[in-house]
Parts: C-alpha cells; structure tokens; sequence
C-alpha cells in the first residue's frame, strides 16, 4: 500500500463505518471497521494505482464527503477529517462490500496481495456478517455504491452481466 493513500484510507473506511455503523458492542465496532478498511484498502489502491497517483492525490485533495451526505442523509460537517473522504474510493468500497463477485475481481487486480489479506472482505464469517449488516446491505449501500458503479466496472475490466 501507498503510505500516501493511509489518511484517504483511514477517512474513507470512517465515514463508512459511521454512515453504516456495526450492530452491537465493541466487538462489533472492531470488526466492521476491518471490513470497511480492507474494502476501502482495495478501493484506494485501485482508484490510485501508482505512486504517482498518491502523489497527486496528496497534492490535490481528495474533495471530501459533502455529495456523500447528500446522498445518504447524514454528516457532521464540523469534522476536519471528512476533507480527506474519497467520494469515489468510497463509492467503490460500497460496492465492494455490496458484491462478494466484485470484491473477489477487485483483489486479483492488486499486485503483491493474496485474498487472504482481505479475509474478512472477501470471506467474511457469521460474526463479520452480524457485526456489519448496514455496512453490507446491498440495498442500503446503493445509493453510494451507484454514484460511480460504472467507473468501478471499468477499472475491473468486469462485464455489468456479472452484477445483479
């Protein structure tokens, strides 16, 4: 991973986990922002997928989450961090966590990486499941996964028959 895509990474996977919050305690908590980071992680390294990228994107900003909020009703636009959410590198993990197919295309196109890197993306268990139903639920996530589904498809090379 790019060290310069960990503060894109770090906004994007939070304003998911907030947007889509986990469904019980601590436990819980942990385990869904796993599973928003790895997706963001795959999103990230896809969206900006050389240094070079990075480097720009450090330079210019990633636009924040305002349409985000639009789009899902929420926000707390007093925060500092939310300036350093990917609308689209979030909109990609939205369909990532939506579509076990996609995410499964999305890692085989990261060099350097295994899916066991992305277990809990790719394969998450029973628990993983529970503790992220909101972050997971195809219908609740699609008005963010729709915003650049196209996009996404493209970047995988992904033929739009493979997605329900």
């Amino acid at each position: 991973m790019h060290t310069d895509l960990s503060p894109v990474i770090a906004a994007t996977a939070q304003w998911l986990t907030r947007s889509f919050p986990a469904s019980g305690g601590a436990l819980a908590s942990a385990l869904c922002e796993a599973q928003a980071r790895q997706a963001v992680t795959v999103a990230a390294r896809l969206r900006y997928p050389s240094a070079t990228d990075a480097a720009l994107l450090s330079l210019l900003g990633p636009g924040g989450a305002a349409r985000l909020d639009d789009v899902t009703g929420g926000g707390d636009e007093g925060a500092a961090w939310r300036t350093w959410v990917d609308e689209v590198v979030a909109s990609w993990a939205a369909g990532l966590l939506a579509d076990p197919e996609l995410a499964r295309l999305a890692v085989g196109l990261l060099d350097g990486d295994t899916p066991a890197g992305f277990r809990r993306l790719l394969t998450p268990d029973a628990t993983d499941r529970r503790a992220a139903a909101l972050l997971r639920h195809p219908d609740l996530l699609l008005p963010v996964s729709a915003l650049h589904h196209a996009a996404l498809l493209a970047r995988l090379g992904s033929d739009t028959t493979l997605v329900a």
